[in-house]
């Protein structure tokens, strides 16, 4: 059996109404719901079938239908396809202007919250730590160098050099221009051996600088940053019967979310590919606690390549077409919003 047109319509009336109640939907609630003029008993039909296809559940005997993760699946890829021809208007989340990019940060997560019911986190944003930008040797005195990397969205790491004999300010520069040339905007996958062996030989006596300011570069790319996360609503789950009525699920659940180590794979997970918005159904979400919740993320860009990642974390039936809209809505505005604030 394939996904028609008229199944397609009877399984989206079937989430829309699950989203809406919470409990099992029957033929005669979709004959109501849709607009398809069609028989509770051909409905009942299109129903067996899409359980069959494994895209709703049936919970009990004689009970209405509910939606799988396939289900889920299948009507949150419909519903971001005619999203993205149509992406909504900024909304207007922050009504004060923020001094600082931190204050913002939590204004936004906290409005985010209380517009979407849900559990919300967003991370500040991070510079691209895989890139050389630039390198600046400075001399400090006979027996010292200062190298200065700087990599992209002009995060700066600085290590001392030893030197076995005195550099003065003409070989400096050349050097400067030299490993600028070869190594400004490359990764460390990028720098080959034979390229530093090249340098070394560029650099004749001073052989040894190369190696240290290689190994300075290495260091300062590998570097990890402190992540920063700001979370708002955890007690918004608490809404939900479903995440809620087992207490020592609900207070697992609630420590993933605050607890670093679990945001950090939402994070991660989020961050991962190119697509701006992800969205994570039930069983696809790796994230221990919260196998029964659904987890929306998006990426953010500020300017100079700055990223961050934005999430919603809620039950499975989360309005998802008012997540992803206020989501892709408001990662188009952060970065005219984060102007204005500075």
């Amino acid at each position: 059996m394939e996904m028609d047109e008229r199944k397609a319509t009877i399984l989206q009336a079937i989430i829309r109404n699950y989203l809406e109640t919470g409990e099992p939907v029957g033929s005669r609630t979709i004959s109501k719901y849709t607009d398809l003029n069609l028989s509770s008993a051909t409905i009942r039909n299109e129903m067996a079938d899409l359980e069959e296809m494994g895209y709703i559940l049936q919970p009990h005997t004689s009970a209405g239908r509910i939606p799988s993760d396939k289900g889920y699946r299948f009507y949150v890829d419909t519903m971001m396809e005619a999203k993205d021809r149509e992406i909504s208007e900024m909304k207007k989340v922050l009504m004060e202007r923020q001094d600082k990019l931190e204050d913002m940060l939590k204004g936004v997560v906290k409005l985010l919250a209380k517009d979407t019911q849900y559990a919300s986190l967003i991370t500040a944003p991070s510079a691209n730590r895989n890139k050389l930008k630039f390198i600046q040797l400075s001399r400090i005195d006979d027996e010292h160098l200062l190298t200065v990397v700087v990599k992209e969205g002009n995060v700066i790491k600085n290590k001392v050099v030893d030197v076995t004999e005195p550099i003065n300010e003409e070989t400096l520069l050349k050097l400067n221009l030299m490993l600028n040339t070869q190594l400004s905007g490359m990764t460390m996958d990028e720098i080959s051996l034979s390229m530093i062996t090249g340098l070394k030989a560029q650099a004749g006596s001073h052989s040894g600088v190369i190696s240290e300011v290689i190994d300075a570069v290495a260091e300062a790319i590998s570097a990890e940053e402190d992540l920063k996360v700001y979370t708002s609503g955890a007690n918004n789950i608490l809404k939900y019967p479903e995440l809620s009525d087992n207490s020592e699920k609900a207070g697992h659940l609630i420590n993933t979310f605050e607890e670093r180590e679990g945001l950090e794979e939402l994070i991660i997970g989020g961050e991962d590919g190119d697509e701006a918005i992800k969205v994570y159904i039930g069983s696809e979400n790796k994230v221990s606690g919260m196998e029964d919740c659904s987890v929306v993320t998006a990426t953010y860009e500020l300017e100079g390549g700055m990223k961050g990642t934005i999430g919603i974390v809620g039950p499975k039936r989360m309005d998802y077409d008012k997540v992803v809209g206020t989501l892709k809505s408001l990662r188009s505005g952060l970065d005219d919003l984060y102007k204005k604030d500075n």
